[in-house]
């Protein structure tokens, strides 16, 4: 063979591997991550729990997909493929990064709060504005606000929760001029765009899909160090170290107890993605309690997905399918597990 048909061969074959192992497919695929010991995260007071035993978060571990990547997939019984559109919408894999970084600030917020409103610990929650999560291809603030921003006025006018900002908008005509004041680095900035009708619902709006962004703020020394976990799902995980820390109350016993959902300042837990994955990567770390949230499946819901089932019904199905050893136990608020803790 002539080398230069040799080396043509070659560069063929490297670029088909380099296209096989590095080009992105408007795919995601997710699997069973790991469960992590909370404990490493959270100090109070300025000290770790270092007692026998762990509350653990669990997650679930989801990456772009390459051609090899969903090939391989298809030989993991426990992947799934999720279609871009459904893990980050029409964000950029920045924006869907800051994103993911804003559910976990959030999720340590409500779980400081939570926790130190069942340890009777004073704490004030500051309302600071509303976090853009994304925005509208129709709106006119696209490519003025940013993902990431917080909205802390609207015409000048500061709001003390989210309903109020909603409302003000909605009472606005369409197309009407409005300036938003925002924070963006640190810094306040101001920018000025149209309301538009919001598509599905008969209300105004500037286009935005938003959360709400709060402060907690106590004389007790909380802190936390998240870097490399993002999302909210471990809200629940974080109110009980919190709490236990707080209230000096060893909660584990020894035990490894894993669990997920969602925590608001009122100690509701709320449902997440991935719990079918979330029990196997517990019991791989040894659990052998799992919480999983059991909020009531609504009309709406249904409508959607007429399978749709709990998370807890999901988390049972799981345990059975892939024979499971754990045991899972359905809460709706921060008091079902600490009553289960507490009594078992």
């Amino acid at each position: 063979m002539k080398k230069g048909k040799f080396f043509g061969i070659v560069a063929f074959a490297i670029i088909l591997l380099g296209f096989l192992c590095l080009f992105p497919l408007p795919i995601y695929i997710e699997t069973v991550g790991k469960a992590q010991n909370v404990a490493q995260y959270v100090r109070v007071a300025q000290k770790k729990d270092r007692t026998a035993g762990s509350l653990m978060l669990t997650y679930v571990s989801v990456a772009r997909a390459t051609p090899v990547l969903y090939g391989a997939s298809f030989f993991d019984k426990y992947a799934s493929r999720l279609p871009e559109e459904e893990v980050s919408g029409n964000e950029t894999d920045s924006e869907y990064e800051r994103v993911q970084t804003y559910y976990m600030e959030d999720a340590v917020n409500q779980a400081k709060a939570a926790a130190l409103r069942l340890a009777g610990k004073k704490y004030q929650q500051k309302y600071l504005g509303i976090y853009v999560l994304s925005l509208l291809q129709g709106s006119t603030f696209k490519n003025k606000l940013a993902v990431g921003d917080t909205v802390t006025a609207v015409d000048g006018q500061h709001f003390s929760k989210t309903a109020d900002f909603v409302a003000y908008l909605a009472k606005q005509k369409v197309r009407k001029q409005v300036t938003v004041t925002y924070l963006r680095n640190g810094k306040q900035r101001t920018v000025s765009g149209k309301t538009m009708k919001l598509p599905g619902t008969s209300r105004t709006g500037i286009g935005i899909s938003l959360a709400e962004r709060s402060q907690v703020t106590t004389s007790e020394k909380i802190t936390t160090d998240m870097e490399g976990i993002g999302g909210p799902s471990a809200g629940l995980m974080l109110a009980l170290q919190m709490y236990s820390q707080l209230a000096n109350q060893d909660l584990k016993l020894g035990r490894k107890i894993a669990g997920t959902g969602t925590i608001s300042a009122d100690g509701t837990v709320g449902e997440i993605g991935g719990i079918d994955k979330k029990v196997v990567a517990a019991q791989r770390a040894g659990a052998t309690l799992f919480f999983a949230p059991n909020n009531r499946v609504t009309a709406a819901e249904r409508k959607v997905d007429a399978q749709a089932v709990s998370n807890y019904k999901e988390a049972q199905a799981a345990v059975k399918k892939y024979h499971l050893k754990l045991k899972v136990v359905p809460v709706t608020n921060i008091k079902d597990a600490l009553h289960y803790l507490k009594t078992h």
